[in-house]
């Protein structure tokens, strides 16, 4: 008898020992959930969206969902990324930047940015990026390259197909994430919950407008192409031949030479003139002193006396009579 009674007084106890830590274990688990229901809630909600906390492109849990989703979902269509580069040598720049305008316009396209530069009194170059459809890349390509004669050509294709898709995904499992948290905060009646959910909606929000701009971003390159288009005027001939300059050059040359002695002679002219004028200035008052100093002279002038000679009359007669006598008087 006293076998059997110990045996139930044993299995009595295990029983109420299993019953006592069922229900610490029920009012502890009742107690967690009282104290945070919201973030309950919400690891309820990031596992229905595929969203863990991850941040974009980490590979961690948040990325398991869209890289799963991307290895069932069928091919996608290639999106490439097309730029060009071209230099072209032309007879005028003007009307050829004019028609690369029109060009992209009429493909649906627009100018990202124009430049002109001039390099010489008669030449200058230009630089325009145009955007155009991916549709009209080719064609617009073809006509801006015989637009004069081609220098240059440089192609370029990237494919980006990874990156849309994954940002695609990445966007839609966000946007899942905020409506999913929008709905707990309609529902939330705790002030702790609410402000622990507007935390949260504002974090995931952030991160929900960052992809759409990168979203935006991938989908204008991959729409629209970008094309750069460098224009040079040629150099013009002005007679030239293969020997050397003709006439017309030498004639240039020559006059621009003139040109630039007259200058040069003005300059120096101009630099000279108030050296001169003062020094005009200076010897026309020393020539007024000087002649202010000089003696003034007589009236007459002195006679110089000269031998004394006899009057004509006088030696008349003695020749005469010298001539007479045949001697001397």
């Amino acid at each position: 008898m006293r076998a059997p009674r110990a045996f139930a007084v044993l299995m009595l106890s295990a029983v109420l020992g299993l019953a006592g830590c069922g229900a610490s274990d029920s009012a502890d688990s009742e107690a967690a959930e009282q104290r945070a229901p919201a973030g309950r809630e919400l690891a309820d909600a990031d596992a229905g969206t595929g969203y863990a906390g991850a941040e974009p492109g980490d590979g961690k849990a948040g990325a398991e969902g869209p890289e799963a989703d991307r290895a069932a979902a069928p091919a996608v269509a290639a999106h490439l990324v097309r730029t060009a580069v071209l230099e072209v040598e032309v007879a005028d720049a003007a009307k050829a930047l004019a028609g690369a305008r029109t060009a992209a316009e009429g493909a649906g396209g627009r100018v990202e940015s124009e430049s002109t530069e001039r390099l010489d009194d008669s030449r200058v170059t230009s630089r325009i990026v145009l955007r155009v459809p991916q549709e009209r890349y080719e064609a617009v390509l073809d006509r801006l390259s015989g637009a004069g004669r081609l220098l240059s050509r440089q192609v370029e294709v990237e494919d980006v197909t990874d990156q849309v898709v994954d940002v695609d995904s990445r966007v839609a499992t966000q946007r899942a994430s905020v409506q999913r948290v929008r709905e707990l905060m309609d529902r939330a009646t705790r002030l702790s919950d609410v402000v622990s959910l507007e935390g949260e909606l504002s974090r995931r929000q952030a991160e929900l407008e960052s992809l759409l701009a990168r979203q935006k971003a991938l989908g204008d390159r991959t729409s629209m192409a970008t094309v750069t288009l460098e224009l040079t005027e040629a150099e013009p001939s002005g007679g030239q031949g293969d020997d050397g300059p003709g006439f017309l050059d030498a004639l240039g040359g020559g006059w621009r030479a003139l040109v630039a002695a007259a200058h040069w002679g003005a300059v120096v002219v101009g630099a000279v003139l108030p050296f001169a004028v003062v020094a005009g200035v200076l010897l026309a008052a020393w020539r007024l002193l000087v002649r202010s100093r000089r003696p003034r002279a007589a009236g007459v002038p002195a006679q110089v006396p000269g031998p004394a000679r006899e009057p004509a009359g006088e030696a008349a007669p003695a020749e005469a009579a010298a001539d007479r006598t045949g001697g001397t008087p």
